[in-house]
């Protein structure tokens, strides 16, 4: 049968309605990822401390620390677009940039919540652990990318409830059992760890370029062995693909960073002044806050260490260095007496 001038018509009205309606919807996808990858601002720990505290007294020690940690998981959760690593639709399923971020972020609420729960909240090494922060460390711990049965957002959420039961008793006098002892040598534990994971950070950030690095595996100790031999130089080169995403996971890991020594700085000033270490976590901090400049270019650029182009990950990575080196400086302070 020949199609009727009304039959074509009507074919021609259902194609152009169908691209106008994708049209639209890929409108509304690009806006919304648009919208959807602004990074949260840092704010005020003592500002969200006294909003949870709600008292006219000073918070009492590590309410800071913990509120903090809290307050960043809620961001974590709650900004625009919500928790994007485990989605499995448009828009979040085409995004890779912040899901980076919130790895980066998880990473360090991680630490900080074993922290806690090995470390700030017991006086010794035989005392019982919390048993709010021994709830709370392995709900944080759960997969990022679940999306069903049970989902990454609901394990985090019952995480921050455990963490909310212990602040609330943290701040209780009659609940003596909750603690956090104000120490260097729980500091330095803590420190240890972010040392790691900045120095890993670092490291992948500067072999966006390319590097032949000569393997220190087993320097300075002549009888120490390893499971197998690897090559006297090693040449390392993080894949294109994988650039955006290492930067992307620095980015959140030094933003949740910035606020967990922003608070440490409050629940362990006597401690830092004893040590006359408080201008040095200042000058960390400050360090941090440089990698958390705006982002103007839309892609990560990765020129050559002095070539005509820039190089974001390097950028990223003297920032992250200059932190690390005051840090590990830092510790050895904090070990003197």
């Amino acid at each position: 049968m020949f199609n009727t001038p009304e039959a074509v018509d009507q074919k021609k009205s259902l194609t152009r309605l169908l691209l106008i309606v994708f049209a639209v919807y890929a409108v509304i996808i690009v806006v919304l990822m648009l919208y959807w990858s602004n990074e949260p601002d840092l704010f005020d720990v003592n500002a969200e401390a006294r909003k949870m505290h709600g008292q006219a007294a000073d918070p009492v020690k590590g309410y800071v620390t913990t509120a903090t940690l809290i307050h960043v998981m809620d961001t974590l959760l709650e900004k625009p677009g919500g928790y994007l690593s485990n989605d499995i639709a448009p828009p979040g399923l085409f995004m890779d940039n912040m899901p980076n971020w919130e790895f980066g972020v998880v990473t360090q609420v991680r630490d900080l919540a074993r922290a806690l729960r090995n470390d700030f909240s017991r006086s010794q090494t035989q005392s019982t652990e919390d048993p709010d922060l021994s709830v709370a460390d392995p709900h944080f711990h759960y997969d990022t990318e679940s999306w069903l049965l049970p989902s990454t957002e609901s394990e985090y959420r019952k995480g921050v409830v455990a963490m909310r039961r212990y602040l609330d008793r943290l701040s209780n006098t009659r609940e003596p059992d909750a603690q956090f002892y104000a120490r260097a040598d729980n500091l330095r534990e803590w420190l240890a760890i972010v040392e790691k994971r900045l120095g890993s950070i670092s490291q992948r950030l500067s072999a966006s370029v390319g590097q032949a690095r000569i393997n220190t595996d087993l320097k300075n100790d002549p009888s120490a062995e390893q499971s197998t031999l690897k090559p006297d130089v090693i040449v390392v080169k993080t894949p294109w693909l994988e650039l955006d995403d290492i930067f992307y996971e620095a980015r959140g890991a030094t933003w949740a960073l910035i606020h967990f020594l922003r608070a440490i700085e409050v629940d362990l000033n006597d401690v830092l002044e004893d040590k006359n270490a408080l201008v040095s976590v200042r000058q960390i901090i400050r360090e941090l806050e440089g990698t958390q400049e705006p982002m103007w270019s839309p892609i990560i650029l990765n020129g050559t260490g002095f070539g005509f182009v820039a190089n974001h990950s390097l950028v990223m990575a003297s920032y992250i260095s200059r932190a690390n080196a005051a840090i590990i400086d830092l510790r050895r302070l904090l070990e003197q007496g």
